[in-house]
């Protein structure tokens, strides 16, 4: 039986550093391996979009606020991290799509999480030129 996505809607927070942590397990619960697994993520305005909002690699790293994926290796975690610059520079209010993808070593493809990703408006004055 083939794997399905799960769906797992976000809220990403104009101009806040948005972090996201995944612990990747089997059916019955057990930790995966994610050593020499590489992750990627984009968030775009529509599926058929020609271009991402936001690009994010494991090879970026991911941790405080610098945008990136962290992978946990035998641990089975996942760090999603977008800097407060990246948030900044998104559309809000908007409601997005996402997903992020999982590669092994063999250059096989796992789609672990899809969803919405709605950017939540800041509303700090001084943040957002207003």
């Amino acid at each position: 039986m083939p794997v399905v996505a799960n769906q797992y809607n976000i809220v990403v927070e104009q101009g806040a550093t948005f972090s996201l942590t995944i612990t990747y397990k089997d059916s019955a619960g057990a930790v995966i391996n994610l050593t020499d697994t590489d992750a990627r993520m984009e968030i775009r305005q529509e599926y058929t979009s020609a271009s991402a909002l936001v690009t994010l690699t494991s090879a970026a790293g991911g941790s405080g606020n610098t945008s990136g994926i962290a992978m946990g290796g035998v641990a089975g975690t996942i760090v999603v991290v977008i800097s407060d610059t990246e948030t900044k520079a998104l559309t809000a209010p908007a409601t997005n799509v996402y997903d992020l993808e999982l590669v092994t070593a063999d250059g096989a493809v796992t789609r672990l999480v899809e969803g919405k990703a709605t950017v939540s408006p800041g509303v700090t004055a001084s943040e957002y030129g207003a």
